[in-house]
C-alpha cells in the first residue's frame, strides 16, 4: 500500500518516509556545519539580491525597447552570465540543506543502514563531479582574467571572469559539502548507527 510521502507500506511493517530519512542522515562535522551554514546563507542572500536587481534590469530593457526603441545595452550578456552566477551561488545551499532531488523509495526498503550507504555514495560521487568542475574551470578563469575576455560588442563589454570565478568557487564549496556528508555517513556506518525505520508521527 502506498504512503502519502511516496513510500510503500508492507504487510509486516512500514517504510520510512522521505522526510524521516532526510532527518535520519548523519550531520556534517559540527564546526564545518556552523561555518558552512553561515556561508551558504550569505551566498543565498547574495543570489536573491542579484535576482532582485536583474528583475529591474529586464523591466528597464523591455520598457526601453518597447516605448523608446532604446534597449539597455548589454542586458542579454548580463542576464546570461548572471543566471550562471545565481545557479552556483545557490548550489551550496541546496546541497547543504539536502534539497537536491533524491529518490528514497528503494532506500527505505533496503534496511536501516541503507540511508547512510546512499549518503556515502552520493557524497563521494558529488564531490568527484564538482571537483572535476573545479579542475576544469580554473584555467579558463585565469585565462579570462589575464586576457580581459568579455561578452558583448560596442559600448558595453561585460567581463567573463566574475562568472567563471563563481563557477569555480561555488563548485569547490559544493565538493567540500559533499565530502563532509560522505565523511559523516562513513563515520555513522563505522559506529554501527542505523536510521530509524519508524514513520514520523502525524501532526
Amino acid at each position: 500500500m502506498k504512503l502519502a510521502g511516496g513510500g510503500v507500506r508492507s504487510p509486516g511493517g512500514s517504510a520510512p518516509s522521505s522526510s524521516r530519512l532526510q532527518r535520519d542522515l548523519p550531520a556534517e562535522p559540527q564546526l564545518f556545519h556552523r561555518i558552512n551554514d553561515r556561508l551558504v546563507h550569505a551566498l543565498l542572500a547574495a543570489a536573491a539580491l542579484l535576482i532582485f536587481c536583474l528583475s529591474f534590469l529586464v523591466v528597464a530593457d523591455v520598457i526601453g525597447r518597447a516605448v523608446f526603441s532604446r534597449p539597455v545595452k548589454g542586458t542579454p550578456e548580463i542576464v546570461s552570465m548572471s543566471i550562471v552566477i545565481v545557479c552556483f551561488l545557490l548550489a551550496g545551499y541546496s546541497v547543504h540543506s539536502r534539497s537536491m532531488l533524491r529518490t528514497d523509495v528503494l532506500v527505505g526498503l533496503m534496511g536501516p543502514r541503507a540511508p547512510h550507504i546512499a549518503s556515502l555514495l552520493s557524497g563521494l560521487l558529488g564531490a568527484a563531479f564538482f571537483g572535476l568542475i573545479v579542475w576544469g574551470s580554473h584555467e579558463p578563469m585565469l585565462h579570462a582574467w589575464s586576457t580581459g575576455e568579455f561578452e558583448g560588442e560596442g559600448a558595453l563589454r561585460v567581463p567573463v571572469w566574475p562568472a567563471r570565478l563563481v563557477v569555480m568557487l561555488g563548485s569547490l564549496l559544493v565538493a567540500l559539502i559533499y565530502l563532509a556528508q560522505a565523511v559523516a555517513a562513513a563515520a555513522a556506518l563505522l559506529r554501527g548507527e542505523r536510521a530509524s525505520a519508524a514513520p514520523p508521527h502525524a501532526s
